[in-house]
């Protein structure tokens, strides 16, 4: 009598209690040129919401929106908020606190060419980036300390530069003897505080944003002629 074989039945065993498998979130990178796209696209997404709403009213999740990728890419470039908050605040500050270090350390040049420089440099850049100054003065305020290695940093290598030779011009009388503090102050007074006060100065004159940008140009020219008014009538022109 022929015996039937029987069917072997495999019985699926279940995962034992406190080992069940996760499944790994899987990130997708771009390859090749994009991978540097991805990164650029958000450190820019993230300049800007930093910018409008400061470090605690802006969301990894907003920022992965506004660069339009998502939460776990950005995470996989910066690891956290605060990591790239750090990045983009340093990069903020270098690009704000360059104007006046790179003009001044210049040796050829005289005070009222660096004055000359300074102003159109911030006035082109400003107008680029309004909101800037006061998200880099907002955080200054806020965290003195952790911004005073970095001025020091990018200030220290011209500031002796400077010094002697403000203290030289006038003691030479090639201008009016003025203290430095003065100097750099009406110079960044002028040139950065409109963008600051833009607000109040647009609703206090009746100003469009078009005329303002036009006045801003205007002051291109004007601030170099007072800073040479200040400094007086034996300064040398402003280069062209």
């Amino acid at each position: 009598m022929a015996v039937k074989a029987k069917k072997s039945i495999s019985k699926k065993v279940a995962p034992a209690a406190g080992k069940r498998k996760v499944a790994k979130k899987k990130v997708v990178v771009p390859k090749g040129g994009s991978d540097l796209s991805a990164e650029e696209k958000i450190k820019e997404a993230a300049r800007k919401l930093f910018t409008q709403k400061g470090f605690a009213a802006t969301r990894t999740r907003d920022i992965a929106q506004e660069a339009g990728i998502n939460l776990a890419l950005l995470n996989y470039y910066f690891r956290s908020k605060e990591k790239l908050f750090e990045i983009i605040m340093a990069e903020n500050f270098k690009q704000f606190i360059r104007g006046i270090s790179v003009n001044l350390s210049d040796e050829r040049a005289t005070i009222v060419e660096k004055a000359d420089r300074i102003v159109k440099a911030y006035i082109d850049f400003l107008t680029l980036h309004p909101d800037l100054p006061l998200f880099v003065l907002n955080e200054i305020r806020g965290n003195p300390s952790r911004f005073a290695k970095r001025i020091d940093e990018e200030v220290a290598p011209m500031r002796t530069l400077f010094l002697k030779q403000i203290r030289e011009a006038g003691k030479d009388g090639r201008i009016l003897p003025i203290d430095p503090f003065h100097f750099i102050a009406n110079l960044i007074g002028l040139t950065v505080f409109p963008f600051v006060a833009r607000p109040i100065l647009q609703r206090v004159t009746g100003t469009t944003d078009e005329q303002f940008n036009a006045f801003m140009q205007e002051r291109k020219t004007l601030v170099p002629d007072w800073i040479r008014a200040i400094l007086g009538s034996k300064a040398l022109p402003a280069t062209k």
